[in-house]
């Protein structure tokens, strides 16, 4: 082995330890993986609230921000109630400055960037025809990425691949003016799909938090039935490139209906 090698080997080694950590308990279903976490959550968060900001500005000249009051009431009820449970992952979550719009597009799309900055576009519903309890399935999948920081982790991910070890180990020190920084939290932790084992998690992660809201997780396994439905007939939406559908996402959502039904039914009994 060289001494190169030696050299990356021992910065690895140093990245694990000083950057690997969970972002979240596990819940009833265990979703606390370790994670490599070397960027600042205050970096992208900021970056996550500018391109918030920037989509929500966009809309609203179009004239498609929360155009429809009553679609927007329906989301932000399910959004709030999803919302009050994510204590049982973080307990800072519950005070993030959490915000709910609705975006009057065709598109399938849907998403929540770090911070808690979500967004639910109208064809999403529209054409899905989605039950609240589908709509808490998805918002749920959306909050749990999220919670579990996967835009951090990818992104940290990133900076580890382009930019090399040496400088990902400093990225806590950047300041918060740095542009490369917020440059990522757009293009690396929005417009890129999550990973297998990310997407997996979320959707563990959301049937949990929808069921202790008292939503029926039975209904994260019909919206992805109808998401397979929809990409199978040829739709080309930003949604299912990055949230691909299929049968082994289903499968998978069944495993583990058991650990989260008994939530979903003390969350009935006491409504």
């Amino acid at each position: 082995m060289t001494m190169r090698t030696y050299l990356l080997a021992a910065l690895a080694v140093a990245a694990l330890g000083t950057g690997c950590t969970s972002s979240t308990a596990g819940g009833a279903t265990g979703s606390n993986r370790s994670q490599l976490l070397l960027v600042s959550p205050d970096e992208v968060n900021r970056g996550a609230a500018l391109a918030y900001a920037q989509e929500l500005s966009k809309a609203k000249s179009a004239g498609a921000l929360n155009r429809d009051a009553v679609q927007t009431r329906r989301v932000k009820a399910i959004s709030n109630r999803l919302i009050a449970q994510v204590g049982v992952f973080r307990a800072d979550a519950r005070g993030w400055p959490w915000e709910v719009n609705v975006l009057s597009s065709p598109e399938l799309n849907a998403y929540c960037m770090p911070g808690g900055k979500i967004a639910v576009y109208t064809g999403l519903i529209d054409k899905l025809k989605l039950t609240d309890d589908e709509l808490a399935a998805v918002i749920g999948h959306e909050i749990a990425h999220a919670l579990r920081e996967h835009s951090r982790e990818q992104i940290s991910q990133e900076f580890v691949k382009q930019q090399g070890l040496s400088l990902a180990l400093q990225l806590g020190k950047i300041s918060g003016g740095t542009a490369s920084v917020v440059d990522f939290v757009s293009q690396v932790g929005v417009s890129l799909p999550f990973s297998r084992s990310m997407e997996t998690e979320a959707d563990v992660m959301g049937m949990e938090l929808m069921a202790r809201a008292g939503y029926n997780p039975e209904a994260a396994v019909s919206v992805w039935e109808k998401m397979n439905r929809q990409s199978g007939a040829g739709d080309r939406s930003d949604f299912f490139s990055t949230h691909p559908s299929g049968n082994n996402r289903i499968a998978n959502l069944r495993q583990n209906l058991p650990a989260v039904m008994p939530l979903y039914q003390r969350a009935r009994a006491a409504r």
